[in-house]
């Protein structure tokens, strides 16, 4: 590792001389960086810090002179500028899930050598989790799929509030920074808006293990002299919960048995990734993951997971435009709801071990009823996609969203654009074979804002969507993968 670690850094100096700066700065120290090197951004005063050379027009960091320059010179919000009724399709390789490298990323606290992690999405959300490690002390390095982590620094154990409000799953530091450190404290989490998201699972759970948590307004304060195995039962498999158990779990004294624990496969990559770090954990992808304390863990190199999510966006668009798609290494056993869905709506799919190929001969059928639930079920953060398949399609299509009652924010924008949607409560009833037309959109979060480009692309005529801040938090750049695809859509400033 640490010869890994230096060849990176001499590579990074080398490039720097040729004016090439391949590797993005979230700290000073290790890796062989320079101290104060090319390009190195000074944050100022009054405005939360630059996240690092080059990722600040996406993790909306201020104070980064080449982010203001690109603002002067706006004559407004960005969005993209959609032309739709063009056919997605071709090749495309998924980028890694966001939802297991903002957890992974947390991990690192607990580990004391450097972590390399390759396939890491460049994401809004991968930003403020590397700025978040960098106000702990800790120093990190990003080049383009590769991050490296060195928490050998850690000195901080409050995370900013401005950039914990920026980010829902900021929270997941708490069990990770309050099992190394002893104490850790950060206010209530930000992010998308969709109804009530409680913490009361991770506090019950962290409690379970030895910490003192006290809640004062906004803040959230943990302190422990000592973690211990216990025996905890989750009453509802929450994802959030059982990573931040897990965290605060893997290094505390004898055993943890977790009973209800979320089995999404973002948790089996963060088990198979705290396994090669040292930990002793089994059960993961279960309902009952036991885990036995370890006195440290070590850094590794791994490989995040592909995004399932962007997957199943990516599915929607060509088949919303009746296109032919090659997805690979899409792992593809994480997307089997969506993909028996597709099916039943007429797409004709063919399933490999890394890689599927979907393509559309006639029309989409409405998909009758689905209701979204914990994995496997359906994926609630699909269901936004999936309506705008079921606008596109022939027939209804009823969707209950069974997890988050504010998921629907979208379903306005795509009335609108010409969709007959019914909504009652948790369930929209959507009539297909209405067209869609274009117009002027405004994602208001994250997943309703990959269902509005979605819909653009299937539209007669141009839109423009807004909001990109959100859509940013979860796609490494949405637009040129669908541009390579055929879509004509392109990033307005």
């Amino acid at each position: 590792m640490q010869a890994k670690n230096e060849r990176i850094g001499e590579e990074y100096t080398t490039l720097s001389s040729d004016g090439r700066v391949p590797f993005y700065r979230f700290g000073p120290g290790p890796f062989g960086l320079p101290g104060t090197g090319t390009r190195t951004v000074v944050p100022e005063q009054g405005s939360s810090e630059p996240c690092g050379n080059g990722l600040c027009d996406i993790c909306r960091a201020q104070g980064c002179r080449e982010r203001q320059k690109i603002e002067a010179q706006s004559d407004g919000s960005p969005c993209f500028k959609v032309s739709g009724m063009r056919r997605i399709g071709g090749r495309v390789r998924v980028h890694g899930a966001k939802n297991s490298v903002l957890p992974i990323l947390a991990a690192c606290v607990l580990c004391d050598s450097p972590v390399h992690l390759k396939r890491v999405p460049r994401l809004s959300d991968t930003g403020v989790s590397l700025r978040i490690l960098d106000s702990l002390g800790c120093t990190s390095a990003f080049s383009g799929s590769e991050a490296l982590v060195d928490a050998s620094g850690f000195c901080e154990t409050r995370i900013p509030d401005r950039l914990v409000r920026e980010m829902r799953s900021s929270v997941i530091f708490l069990g990770s920074v309050a099992a190394r450190a002893g104490e850790a404290s950060l206010c209530l989490p930000g992010g998308c808006e969709l109804g009530a998201r409680p913490v009361d699972l991770h506090l019950m759970g962290l409690r379970a293990l030895g910490m003192n948590i006290r809640e004062r307004g906004e803040k959230l304060y943990a302190t422990h002299e000592g973690l211990h195995g216990a025996e905890i039962t989750l009453p509802f498999p929450s994802v959030g919960a059982t990573e931040n158990i897990l965290l605060a779990a893997v290094c505390a004294d004898g055993k943890t048995v977790l009973r209800g624990a979320a089995r999404e496969p973002e948790i089996v990559d963060l088990c198979l990734f705290l396994r090669k770090c040292g930990a002793r954990i089994v059960g993961e992808g279960s309902p009952t993951i036991y885990i036995e304390g370890v006195s440290r863990l070590h850094g590794t190199e791994y490989t995040i997971m592909p995004d399932r999510i962007e997957a199943a966006t990516l599915l929607g668009c060509a088949a919303v435009t009746g296109g032919k798609l090659e997805l690979e290494d899409c792992a593809p056993e994480s997307i089997g709801s969506f993909l028996s869905i597709m099916r039943r709506m007429g797409c004709e799919l063919e399933i490999y071990r890394s890689s599927v190929k979907m393509q559309l001969s006639g029309r989409l059928t409405g998909a009758g009823i689905v209701e979204t639930a914990p994995f496997p079920g359906f994926p609630t953060d699909a269901q936004p996609v999936l309506t705008v398949m079921g606008c596109a399609a022939g027939g209804e299509t009823r969707v209950r969203e069974k997890i988050f009652e504010s998921r629907f924010k979208h379903l306005p924008d795509l009335v609108r654009m010409g969709a007959d949607i019914d909504v009652c409560g948790s369930e929209a009833v959507i009539h297909g074979g209405r067209p869609l037309m274009g117009g002027t959109l405004y994602a208001r979060d994250l997943r309703g804002g990959a269902a509005l480009v979605t819909a653009a692309l299937a539209a007669n005529g141009e839109s423009r969507i807004y909001g990109l801040s959100h859509i940013d938090r979860g796609y490494e750049r949405l637009e040129k993968t669908l541009s390579s695809l055929g879509a004509d859509i392109a990033r307005i400033r």
